[in-house]
């Protein structure tokens, strides 16, 4: 659990780091099938090293001090057994289309990690009951990212790690979008769903190199190091 509790504390402060997060957000990893670990209850950028992360009950009610939206994670990883880690994040880009109610396309090669496209939730109000948190999950779909009008996205993946870098993506790819609907292109090029799988490949280090650019300078990964699973 050490091990695991750095990362959530790494990938914290590398959102932070990347503009994704402020003083809201947070992150989890899995630790078994019942439990995960999430971040504490504070803005990620100031989470010291060594702070405690807190375990909280795939299935239950929450812990004391974790927030009300930590929903969205119990609800990930009750309805996806694969998955390993999830990220709640609030980039500029993502913040900006989602407050339009709308989605981004596949339009550019980091577009396609979403694929068969990036979920919306289009209610602009916090996710803090079980209701709505599941409302969350079924817009995402088969979708590694789901926006939420006016309040940021999720990334889930099968790790931590994965689930950060893809909110990095998810950033550019409403970055894309948006670039897109100024030029008055909204009918622009999007890829389509057979050369998306063969785009969003995991071959070349493609995930580890942008983990590493993220997480560089960080002292508790310096220390101790961390690594993709």
């Amino acid at each position: 659990m050490t091990g695991l509790a750095r990362t959530v504390r790494v990938a914290a402060r590398a959102l932070a780091r990347a503009g994704l997060v402020h003083a809201y957000g947070h992150c989890s990893a899995r630790l078994d099938a019942e439990r995960f670990l999430v971040c504490p209850a504070m803005p990620m950028g100031l989470i010291p090293p060594s702070a405690e992360c807190i375990e909280v009950p795939v299935n239950g009610a929450l812990p004391a001090g974790v927030l009300g939206e930590v929903r969205l994670h119990q609800q990930i990883y009750a309805k996806r057994p694969a998955a390993g880690g999830v990220v709640r994040f609030m980039g500029p880009q993502v913040m900006a289309l989602a407050a339009l109610g709308r989605a981004p396309e596949m339009r550019h090669g980091f577009g396609t990690y979403f694929a068969p496209k990036a979920g919306l939730w289009n209610d602009i109000q916090l996710v803090r009951d079980d209701a709505k948190a599941r409302g969350v999950v079924d817009a995402m779909g088969e979708s590694a990212g789901v926006l939420m009008r006016g309040n940021g996205a999720v990334t889930a993946a099968d790790s931590l790690q994965v689930a950060v870098v893809l909110a990095w993506y998810l950033e550019d790819t409403c970055r894309v979008e948006l670039a897109a609907l100024a030029c008055g292109l909204d009918g622009s090029p999007t890829i389509d769903r057979e050369a998306a799988g063969e785009r969003a490949t995991k071959a070349g280090l493609i995930f580890e190199r942008m983990w590493d650019f993220m997480t560089a300078g960080d002292t508790e990964r310096s220390a101790e190091g961390d690594s993709l699973p």
